[in-house]
């Protein structure tokens, strides 16, 4: 398992500074930034693939770098038909995030609360576009194939979910990529050890039925 502790919160000193960490973001070179461009560019291919307006759930959402770059590469058209919300749970990152949403004056909220527990979706789902990027390496196996199972709760029908997991011993890539298929999700794409990395970025369309949200579940819980 990685050590997640080396910048961790005075407050919380066995958790990442979840804030820090996006000062990766900043070297076009790093990991993150690679997982990050993939990212982006299947919610580009998504978002051109669909007609209308369309909900999007992003989950653990830090400053919504995926969703909010790519928007910001869109027309008017495009942004004004997108709507839904931004789940993260630290305050400092919900600040960039909402500046962000403001400059580009798209409907989308963000929401301060715990994106591991089902009652935090009560109003923001169903959604069209799930995005699960960032949270499959740092939490159990248990979790993860609960996350994926639990994912149809979140969807709308046909509803695309897009879901990140390094490579990190376990390698869990195709654990997670069966555990999609057994919760009724086809396989649209996956990339695997992406440019030299051991990113990965799965792309899945539910074509099962999607199940009603059940409030007061925890579905998954960061390591400490």
């Amino acid at each position: 398992m990685e050590d997640h502790r080396a910048n961790a919160n005075p407050d919380h000193p066995d958790l990442r500074d979840y804030v820090h960490w996006h000062t990766a973001y900043d070297d076009p070179e790093s990991s993150l930034s690679i997982r990050l461009r993939h990212v982006q560019r299947a919610i580009s291919t998504w978002l051109a693939g669909t007609a209308g307006p369309v909900r999007i759930l992003s989950v653990c959402a830090g400053q919504g770098h995926d969703i909010l770059g790519v928007l910001s590469q869109c027309d008017a058209v495009d942004r004004s038909r997108v709507s839904g919300a931004l789940v993260e749970i630290e305050a400092a990152d919900n600040d960039v995030a909402r500046h962000r949403i403001e400059e580009l004056d798209v409907n989308l909220q963000v929401v301060r609360a715990d994106a591991g527990l089902t009652s935090t979706y009560a109003g923001l789902v169903p959604a069209d576009l799930v995005l699960l990027s960032g949270i499959m390496g740092n939490v159990s196996a248990e979790d993860i194939e609960r996350l994926v199972h639990t994912s149809r709760q979140l969807c709308a029908p046909g509803a695309t979910v897009i879901w990140t997991r390094g490579a990190q011993g376990p390698d869990l890539g195709p654990d997670i990529r069966r555990w999609f298929l057994e919760a009724g999700f086809e396989e649209v794409s996956c990339e695997e050890w992406i440019e030299g990395t051991g990113m990965r970025v799965g792309v899945n369309r539910l074509v099962a039925a999607p199940e009603p949200l059940v409030a007061g579940e925890t579905v998954f819980t960061f390591y400490r």
